[in-house]
């Protein structure tokens, strides 16, 4: 099902901190999206708090059938870390089951800025991963969504079909 969709609509939302990280990432998912066929428009927040109230926004709009927030975090000495880390997964997952629009978790979570540079790296980028993940949603969301009008096309025909055939069996008719 990769990439099998036809026309779509994303924004990539990165976040600015740590950003030589969140650059590579936006480039990985925009190289993703373009080499698919995808329409892009990109926006920037300060971090990744900020990115579950901006993909809301973004959402709202009705402008895309992706928004794809991208971020990192790296543990420090303090729980802040942990904090942020929980309240941005689950407000972003929270959003990608409640919202029509597809959005995958491209946040790294990371112990060090060595683990960041890998995950962003041209080989395993996981901007590119996300913005994959993404897609495939939307793609299945078009396959459903046209299986769903074939069925009330189909549905349609078959009770106009059993209409006629009662009324023509109806002894009022004789």
């Amino acid at each position: 099902m990769r990439n099998a969709f036809v026309e779509a609509r994303v924004a990539i939302v990165r976040a600015r901190w740590n950003e030589d990280i969140t650059r590579r990432l936006a480039q990985g998912a925009l190289r993703q999206a373009l080499a698919a066929g995808a329409r892009v428009d990109e926006f920037e927040v300060a971090g990744s708090f900020e990115l579950p109230p901006a993909v809301a926004a973004l959402a709202a709009t009705g402008r895309y059938d992706a928004v794809v927030p991208l971020g990192c975090l790296i543990r420090g000495e303090t729980p802040h870390f942990d904090v942020l880390a929980s309240a941005v997964a689950g407000a972003l997952a929270g959003l990608a089951t409640t919202l029509p629009v597809a959005i995958p978790f491209g946040v790294l979570t990371c112990e060090n800025a060595e683990q960041a540079r890998a995950r962003s790296s041209p080989e395993r980028n996981v901007g590119a991963e996300a913005m994959d993940a993404a897609l495939e949603i939307v793609a299945l969301r078009q396959a459903i969504s046209a299986s769903a009008r074939r069925s009330s096309r189909s549905a349609a025909k078959a009770t106009s079909r059993s209409t006629r055939a009662k009324r023509r069996g109806s002894p009022g008719d004789r």
